[in-house]
C-alpha cells in the first residue's frame, strides 16, 4: 500500500512538471516573436542614412518572398496593432516613410530584373533630403545622395551620379529628343517585326507611329512646335516599341539598323565640322566689314579734303635715328603697333615709321595718321605697288603664317610666322639704313625698344627670338636641302635686321636662288617660300634674349598674367586676331588700350573690336 500511494505521489508530481514546462514553452513562444518585431521596428530609427539589406543569395530571397506574400498584410496590421499599445511614443511620420521607402526600394528591384529582400529603409532628416554626408575621425568620409529616382549616389560606385546632381541644367527640347530616341529605337525592332506574318497588326501600328514622328520632326524643332496631342502619341509609341521588345528578334538585324544610324550621325557630325572649318578660315581670312567701310571712308575724305601731309624726307632717311618698318594692310592694327612703341619710348622725337602698304590702302593710311599724329614720332606710308625697283612681283606680301601640329604625344599646336617676298625688298627701299626694326602687325609693345639699336650682333644678318619647341629636323616639308635638323626656329614679329650685312652676304639674292630652284613641283608657293627662308638664314640669326618677345596670343588661351606683364613684346600670331570677334578676350584688353578711340570714322563705321 505504501508502496502504491508513493508511485502515485510522484506521478502526480511529475505531471506538474510537464504542465510547468509546457507552459513556459508557451510563453516562451509568444515572446521571442514580439521581441524579435519590437527590435526590428526600433532598427527603423537610424536618422539620415539609406541601408539596404542583401539576402546571401537571391534564391534564398526568392523563396522568403514566396512564402510571405500571402500572409505579408496580415501581419503587418498585427505587428502596428502591437506596437501602438507598447510602444505609443513613436513617430508616426516616421512609420509611413519607411513603409513608402520600402514600396519604391522593392519597385526598384523588381525593375532591375534581380529578386531581392525588401529593402529596410530609413526616412532621411527634412534638412538634408538630398544628399547626407557621414564623416568620422580617421575614417575615410563617405557621401550618400539620393537622385530624383529614388537610387542611391556612393562615390564607391563612381562620381558620375553625385556630379550629376551637382551640375544639373535643364534640358532643352527634351521632348523632341525624346522622339528621336523613340524614333531610332522603333526604325531598330521594325525590321524584325515585319518578318513575322503572325504580328501583322504590330507591324502596321509600328509604321504607322514612325511614319507619325517623322512627319511631326520634319516640322518641329523645338518643344513650341509640337502639335497639342503629342504626349498620347508618346504613349502609343512607346505601347509598340513595348510589344515588340517582348518577341524574340534577330540581334543581328537590331544591331544592323543602330550601325546604320550610327554611321548617318557621324556623317552628319562630319558635314558639320568640315562646314565649321570652312566659316572659321572664311572669318579668318576676310577683312571684317567695319574695317573696310574704314578704310573707304577714309580714302573718301582724304581726297574730298585735299589735305597734304608735310613729309620730313631727310628724318625718313637719316641712320642716326631709329628707323621701324611695319607691312600692313590694316589701319587698326598698323595705328595700334605705333601708338604702342611711340607711348614706351623714352623719346619718340628719334622715332621713324616707315608703314608699307598696297595700294588700295595706301591713302586711307596716310590720312589716318594725318588725323591721329603718334607724339613727336616721324610717320611715312609707303604704296609698295608703285615704287620702282627692278622686281617683277611688287604687290604687298604679309608675313606668313603655318600652323605647326604635333598628332602625337600632347596633340600641341603652333603658329610659325616668316619673312614674306616683301621683307626681302627692304634693303633696296631703304638703301640710306644700315639697320631697321621689323615689327609684324600683330605685335603690341610694353617696353622701350631703344636698347635693340645697341646689340652687337656678332656679324648675323637678323635678331630674332628663337623658338625650340619646334626644330628644323620636325618639319615634314623640309626633305631638300642641307640643313642642321636640331636648329631652333625663328619667327617674325620682332626682328633686327642689319641692312649693311645683308647687303653684304646678298641674303635677297640667296633667297631667290632656293625659290627658283624648288618651284616647279605641285607645292604651293607658301610652303616653298618656307623652305626658301628657314635655308637663306640659317646661321645668320642672332638669337634675342625670350623677353623681348612673347608669342603664341592668338592662338594659346593658358598664357599667365605675369608673363605677358614680363615680355617687351606681345605677339598675336595665330587666327585669333584681337581686331576680330573671335579673338581670345582675356587677351583683347592689351590690344585695345592702345587704339585711337575718339576718331568719329570708327563710330561711324561701328568698329568696336
Amino acid at each position: 500500500m505504501k508502496g502504491g500511494g508513493g508511485g502515485g505521489g510522484g506521478g502526480k508530481r511529475r505531471w506538474k512538471v510537464l504542465v510547468i514546462g509546457v507552459m513556459v514553452l508557451v510563453i516562451l513562444s509568444m515572446l521571442v516573436p514580439l521581441a524579435f518585431l519590437l527590435g526590428l521596428h526600433n532598427s527603423f530609427h537610424s536618422p539620415g542614412l539609406v541601408v539596404t539589406l542583401q539576402p546571401s543569395t537571391p534564391y534564398e530571397s526568392f523563396s522568403r518572398i514566396n512564402a510571405t506574400q500571402h500572409s505579408q498584410r496580415d501581419v503587418s496590421e498585427r505587428v502596428d496593432q502591437v506596437l501602438q499599445k507598447l510602444n505609443p511614443v513613436l513617430p508616426k511620420k516616421r512609420d509611413g516613410g519607411s513603409r513608402d521607402m520600402n514600396r519604391t526600394s522593392i519597385s526598384d528591384s523588381k525593375k532591375k530584373g534581380v529578386p531581392v529582400s525588401p529593402a529596410v529603409v530609413a526616412n532621411p532628416s527634412p534638412a538634408n533630403k538630398t544628399k547626407t554626408e557621414v564623416s568620422y575621425k580617421g575614417v575615410q568620409r563617405a557621401v550618400v545622395s539620393v537622385d530624383e529616382s529614388q537610387r542611391t549616389c556612393q562615390v564607391k560606385y563612381g562620381s558620375y551620379c553625385l556630379w550629376r546632381e551637382e551640375n544639373k541644367e535643364p534640358m532643352k527640347d527634351s521632348k523632341v529628343k525624346h522622339m528621336k530616341d523613340l524614333l531610332f529605337v522603333a526604325r531598330a525592332y521594325y525590321p524584325s517585326i515585319a518578318k513575322m506574318p503572325s504580328q501583322s497588326k504590330l507591324t502596321r501600328d509600328m509604321k504607322q507611329n514612325i511614319q507619325e514622328f517623322e512627319r511631326i520632326l520634319s516640322e518641329s524643332s523645338a518643344d513650341g512646335d509640337l502639335p497639342p496631342q503629342v504626349d498620347k502619341k508618346f504613349e502609343k509609341m512607346e505601347g509598340v516599341i513595348s510589344k515588340a521588345k517582348s518577341f524574340p528578334v534577330d540581334c543581328n538585324n537590331v544591331d544592323k539598323k543602330l550601325r546604320q544610324i550610327l554611321d548617318l550621325t557621324e556623317d552628319e557630325a562630319s558635314f558639320h565640322m568640315k562646314q565649321s572649318v570652312f566659316l572659321y578660315q572664311l572669318a579668318v581670312q576676310t577683312m571684317p566689314k567695319s574695317l573696310h567701310c574704314l578704310s573707304m571712308r577714309l580714302t573718301v575724305e582724304h581726297f574730298k579734303s585735299g589735305s597734304v601731309d608735310i613729309e620730313d624726307s631727310e628724318k625718313f632717311s637719316d641712320p642716326s635715328l631709329l628707323h621701324f618698318v611695319i607691312i600692313s594692310d590694316n589701319i587698326l592694327a598698323s595705328s595700334v603697333v605705333i601708338n604702342s612703341t611711340a607711348v614706351h619710348a623714352r623719346e619718340s622725337k628719334n622715332f621713324v615709321f616707315h608703314v608699307l602698304t598696297d595700294e588700295q590702302n595706301y591713302f586711307a593710311m596716310k590720312q589716318w595718321f594725318i588725323r591721329n599724329p603718334c607724339k613727336q614720332a616721324a610717320i611715312q606710308v609707303l604704296n609698295i605697288e608703285k615704287m620702282e625697283l627692278d622686281q617683277s612681283d611688287m604687290k604687298l606680301s604679309l608675313p606668313t603664317e603655318f600652323r605647326v601640329s604635333f598628332p602625337s604625344g600632347d596633340n600641341r599646336t603652333d603658329y610659325l610666322s616668316i619673312f614674306s617676298r616683301s621683307h626681302y625688298l627692304l634693303p633696296k627701299i631703304f638703301h640710306k639704313l644700315e639697320k631697321v626694326v621689323v615689327l609684324d602687325h600683330d605685335v603690341v609693345v610694353q617696353r622701350d625698344l631703344s636698347p635693340l639699336w645697341e646689340l652687337d650682333m656678332e656679324g648675323k644678318v637678323n635678331g630674332a627670338v628663337k623658338s625650340c619647341s619646334v626644330r628644323l629636323g620636325q618639319l615634314k616639308s623640309l626633305k631638300r636641302g642641307s640643313f642642321d635638323a636640331n636648329a631652333c626656329l625663328w619667327m617674325s614679329g620682332l626682328n633686327v635686321i642689319d641692312l649693311a650685312r645683308w647687303r653684304e652676304l646678298g641674303v635677297s639674292e640667296t633667297y631667290h636662288k632656293f625659290y627658283k630652284q624648288m618651284s616647279g613641283g605641285a607645292e604651293p608657293r607658301e610652303a616653298i617660300a618656307l623652305k626658301a627662308s628657314l635655308l637663306t638664314f640659317q646661321d645668320k640669326v642672332y638669337a634675342l634674349e625670350d623677353k623681348w618677345a612673347l608669342s603664341g596670343l592668338g592662338y594659346d588661351y593658358y598664357i599667365k598674367p605675369q608673363t605677358i606683364k614680363n615680355a617687351a613684346t606681345l605677339h598675336y600670331n595665330g587666327n585669333m586676331k584681337p581686331w576680330l570677334e573671335m579673338g581670345i578676350p582675356q587677351y583683347k584688353s592689351y590690344w585695345r588700350k592702345h587704339l585711337n578711340r575718339e576718331d568719329g570714322f570708327l563710330s561711324d563705321c561701328n568698329v568696336n573690336p
